[in-house]
């Protein structure tokens, strides 16, 4: 009785080796089940942030995209402005020459015409005119 004692014993342990071993089998299983899914979330998030970060990326070019485009169309303008600026400078530079030119032709032609405070002509230097100011009409 004791040979089947021991083998009870031994069948018995057997046994429950076995089914540790098949419970430590299917813990690792659904271990590595958990990991998978973890590893699957991990790269969907990841997809998902790519995208948004590929999305940022694009707004943040055209925007710098915009900058550079106002930046050249202000520097544009400046350069218009400026360029017409010195057509308007170099026309006043040709107006005043000529008015020099006429101003020295009419001196020529009539000394004694003499040119008054604002600009208006007299025959006769002695001739007074009303001067417009704040207080009213004065004469010289």
């Amino acid at each position: 009785m004791d040979t089947w004692l021991i083998v009870l014993i031994v069948v018995v342990v057997v046994v429950v080796l076995v089914v540790i071993a098949l419970a430590m089998a299917k813990r690792n299983r659904v271990a590595k089940v958990k990991k998978r899914e973890q590893a699957r979330e991990h790269l969907q998030e990841a997809q998902v942030r790519a995208a948004r970060a590929d999305q940022q990326q694009a707004l943040a070019e055209e925007q710098a995209a915009r900058a550079r485009r106002e930046q050249a169309e202000a520097q544009e303008r400046a350069a218009r402005a400026q360029q017409e600026a010195e057509q308007i400078s170099a026309r006043a530079h040709e107006d005043r020459s000529t008015a020099e030119e006429l101003r020295a032709k009419a001196q020529k032609l009539a000394p004694d015409l003499t040119r008054d405070g604002d600009g208006r002509r007299s025959a006769d230097p002695g001739v007074t005119q009303q001067q417009p100011n704040d207080g009213g009409a004065t004469r010289r």
